[in-house]
């Protein structure tokens, strides 16, 4: 899981901040806040100790560890300041460390982007931008304001960007030095549907949440992610997604890209199929249909049996018993990687809901079950344990 401290300066904008929090917990990040003694003013440490993943640091002396930042400089993988305001960027561009977020960002080698929000006058004043401008040359990325709505009532340059943004730009920079950065990653989503007649279907009750969670956590990480899915539910920028509809759809799909660096066929797959498809809706009257199935491909047995050195293929098992005996009997029959097995029968954690539990097994003999937790944290969990498979696999230098 990427590490993120996220430093907010004492301005009215730092109320947004708590939102940016947010997302980026939800995305997956393990976010670190450390707040100023200015930003104390305006938001409280206890709303972001309650959002984020670890507490609040608000000092570096009222803590139980003696040197809080140069743990937080040298645990992250990434610093976001927002917002900064003037006099934070006049502080960090001359090098005084007279405060937490100042000493933590002296304190790491990790990235570091910031997000000035100051009144118009401020934002255009010299001594702002020759500031900016040192920071760019030591490597500092810079998410400039916005215009609109100031402080006051004012309108003009300064306002900070829209965290929808600055959450994009963190997570494409986590994703740029991950190890999924650079790697083609196919992952497939939803209930396949197989065709009795133009208007029947033999399906199963999946949302594709899961599956979407999976594509957008990659993506997030630097992967280039493609999506086989059976549901139109939106995607993250960057995302190559490709509709499809019954068993067959998929295959071929899949078969097409099976060359990536990872699969992840966390899609429900039917089963069965009707052998013969009524050409016309099925009347009524006409009495009831005998519908005879007849199996589909399976697709994940042909991903294990085609897999090549250094490639991860990851499956999933929806079972409704026996859970981790019936996963490890898939997992070995399959010839794959990894695969996450969870109860569908459970009303918090199957199908059409945002949260789940699972057990993870793979074929070292390596389990791990998760509590219940949202789909977006479960993909984290999931994409950590591919990360390890690839770093660990021979030959798979992207």
């Amino acid at each position: 899981m990427a590490r993120v401290v996220l430093g907010v300066c004492g301005g009215i904008a730092a109320y947004k901040a708590i939102d940016i929090c947010r997302r980026l917990v939800d995305a997956g990040v393990h976010v670190a806040p450390v707040l100023t003694e200015g930003a104390t003013r305006f938001v409280g440490p206890l709303t972001f100790s309650a959002l984020a993943s670890e507490r609040a640091r608000t000092s570096l002396f009222d803590d139980e560890d003696p040197i809080p930042h140069t743990r937080l400089g040298q645990s992250a993988d990434l610093v976001v300041v927002a917002p900064a305001t003037a006099g934070f960027l006049g502080r960090y561009a001359a090098g005084i460390s007279d405060d937490l977020l100042t000493a933590t960002l002296l304190a790491t080698r990790a990235p570091v982007v910031v997000c000035p929000a100051m009144h118009t006058e401020m934002w255009e004043h010299p001594s702002v931008a020759d500031n900016l401008e040192t920071l760019r040359r030591r490597g500092v990325a810079v998410i400039e304001p916005e215009s609109g709505r100031l402080a006051g009532g004012d309108v003009g340059a300064g306002r900070l960007a829209d965290p929808a943004r600055i959450v994009e730009a963190v997570l494409t920079r986590i994703g740029a030095a991950g190890p999924l950065a650079g790697r083609r990653v196919l992952v497939t989503a939803g209930g396949t549907r197989e065709a009795i007649d133009p208007v029947r279907f033999v399906g199963n009750r999946s949302s594709g949440k899961m599956g979407h969670a999976l594509a957008d956590s990659a993506a997030r990480r630097g992967a280039a992610v493609t999506l086989v899915t059976t549901v139109d539910r939106p995607a993250a920028s960057g995302v190559e997604v490709v509709r499809v509809e019954s068993a067959d759809d998929m295959h071929r799909e899949v078969t097409a890209r099976g060359d990536a660096d990872v699969v992840v066929m966390a899609a429900a797959v039917a089963d069965f199929r009707p052998r013969r498809v009524a050409d016309e809706k099925i009347k009524k009257a006409d009495g009831v249909p005998e519908v005879v199935l007849e199996p589909t491909v399976d697709i994940l047995a042909a991903l294990g049996a085609a897999k090549r050195p250094g490639q991860v293929v990851v499956g999933f098992a929806a079972e409704t018993g026996r859970l981790r005996e019936r996963a490890a009997e898939k997992l070995a029959a399959k010839r794959i990687d990894l695969i996450v097995a969870n109860d569908v029968s459970a009303a918090d954690a199957g199908f059409e809901v945002d949260t789940n539990r699972a057990v993870l097994l793979d074929a070292e003999g390596g389990v791990e079950e998760t509590p219940l937790m949202s789909k977006t944290d479960l993909a984290g969990v999931i994409l950590d344990r591919i990360a390890a498979l690839l770093t660990a696999a021979p030959g798979t230098t992207p």
